[in-house]
């Protein structure tokens, strides 16, 4: 008889960890919690939507918040693909400017980042994003622990 793929432990725990990373509630979808992966998805991916509507995209800044971005990655590697287009954007911004800065065509006080975000509302969608980031990687470390918590009850069943 084959051995089940839960009986490698850590891969298995590995497996659900990433699973909850790749989209928030996959790991306790993975795990037959059904109800509370809706939840979890439902709210994080709300809240951080929310943050971005808010705040725009610029509030995903791997550059300028790299603390602020940290928190945002634990949402999902989608975070990664939208901090890597903000980040070649404020590289270019800045690219730009400094040629025109160059050419005598843009004075010092010109802004140099292609999603400016200003004040409150900044603030907030940088919050929010954050939040649902951190909020996913509460829900990422109770999959794992109610992942593990099954294998070590079964096991001395």
């Amino acid at each position: 008889m084959g051995q089940s793929w839960k009986e490698n432990h850590p891969l298995y725990l590995i497996v659900i960890g990433a699973m909850a990373w790749l989209v928030p509630g996959a790991g306790h979808y993975l795990l037959n919690e059904k109800r509370r992966a809706a939840v979890i998805l439902v709210a994080i991916v709300l809240t951080f939507l929310v943050g971005l509507y808010v705040g725009s995209i610029g509030v995903i800044d791997p550059v300028n918040a790299k603390p602020w971005y940290a928190a945002q990655v634990m949402n999902s590697p989608a975070v990664l693909l939208l901090g890597n287009h903000v980040a070649s954007a404020y590289y270019l911004a800045q690219d730009e400017a400094r040629r025109k800065t160059h050419m005598g065509v843009l004075g010092g006080d010109q802004p140099t980042q292609a999603y400016l975000v200003f004040g409150r509302a900044g603030e907030i969608g940088q919050i929010y994003t954050s939040v649902a980031g951190l909020l996913n990687l509460l829900c990422i470390v109770n999959a794992i622990y109610i992942a593990h918590q099954r294998v070590v009850q079964g096991a001395h069943a």
